[in-house]
């Protein structure tokens, strides 16, 4: 197997958590449209367009009211981050539910080491052996990273990934107890100067070649990517919470930021929480925000999430 289709497999582990925040920023320009798939669901914002306002307002309200945990008809910025991260991992539980069997060819409901490396086509080198060729010295560090992940995951100590461990495994920002492996293997991966923080040189990397003082337009991109939407307190480096902004984008701090966005958009009386009548004042912006996966919402059963 060639190290491009490897890196291509591995991939795709990480395909869905990505999805939902492709769109976020558009030219580092906030898109509403993200905000309404996440409130009420991408694949059917289409959908959701086409009902009348009436109907809009009174799905809207209903979502208020599974948000409202407290009952005291405010949206707190924890309610919202909750309901957004919700959302995130329903998605992905339904993901993995797909993918789970066949994973499981012999449906033990656990996915060993060795039936996920069959279906994924992936051999298996010897972590002692001693390699000359450059390309399978990569695939095989890929591969323990992949192994690393797979035994970090698997917290019942018992042989194998049942589905919530899977779940970890191939989506670890829907869980909270991946965010320290997902930390430790980007510091591995970026932080030189092992000071646990991505500086942006680190965060860029060797791109230029000898001589080349002119930056390209991807690195230019990445910079302002960078600066404008990981850095977020403007040191200059990624923190730990911002590092997973970046390789996390749907963990609780990445709801969290959504959450707190959607307030400072919708809060007009300052009060730092959003009421049923500033939803309802800003239904467009609700309906075009993560809240409602934010538009699917308004069309599915409310009683899944």
């Amino acid at each position: 197997m060639t190290l491009s289709a490897l890196i291509a497999l591995l991939a795709i582990n990480f395909a869905f958590g990505a999805g939902l925040e492709d769109n976020h920023y558009i030219d580092q320009q906030h898109n509403p449209g993200h905000d309404v798939n996440v409130l009420i669901g991408n694949q059917n914002t289409k959908e959701t367009g086409q009902m009348d306002p009436s109907q809009q307002r009174e799905k809207i309200i209903e979502i208020v009211k599974k948000i409202d945990i407290n009952s005291d008809k405010m949206l707190s910025t924890e309610e919202l981050a909750l309901w957004i991260q919700q959302v995130y991992r329903k998605y992905a539980l339904e993901d993995v539910e797909e993918r789970f069997p066949k994973f499981d060819p012999n449906a033990d409901g656990v996915v060993s080491w060795e039936e996920y490396n069959t279906q994924q086509g992936l051999i298996t080198l010897d972590d002692a052996a001693v390699l000359n060729d450059p390309e399978q010295e990569s695939i095989r560090y890929l591969s323990l990273k992949e192994k690393r992940r797979f035994d970090f995951a698997d917290v019942d100590d018992t042989a194998g990934l049942n589905l919530p461990e899977f779940l970890a495994f191939t989506h670890p920002s829907e869980v909270d107890h991946m965010a320290d492996f997902t930390i430790e293997d980007v510091l591995s991966e970026y932080d030189r100067d092992g000071d646990g923080f991505i500086s942006l040189t680190e965060f860029i990397g060797d791109v230029r070649g000898n001589g080349d003082s002119t930056p390209s337009q991807w690195e230019v991109e990445e910079t302002v990517r960078f600066k404008e939407l990981y850095d977020q307190d403007k040191d200059g480096k990624l923190n730990p919470q911002e590092q997973l902004r970046w390789v996390a984008p749907n963990s609780y701090g990445s709801a969290r930021e959504e959450a707190l966005h959607l307030v400072k958009e919708m809060d007009h009386d300052g009060d730092g929480k959003i009421s049923e009548a500033e939803v309802l004042k800003n239904q467009e912006s609700f309906m075009n925000s993560e809240v409602t996966d934010y538009g699917r919402q308004l069309i599915t059963s409310h009683d899944e999430l």
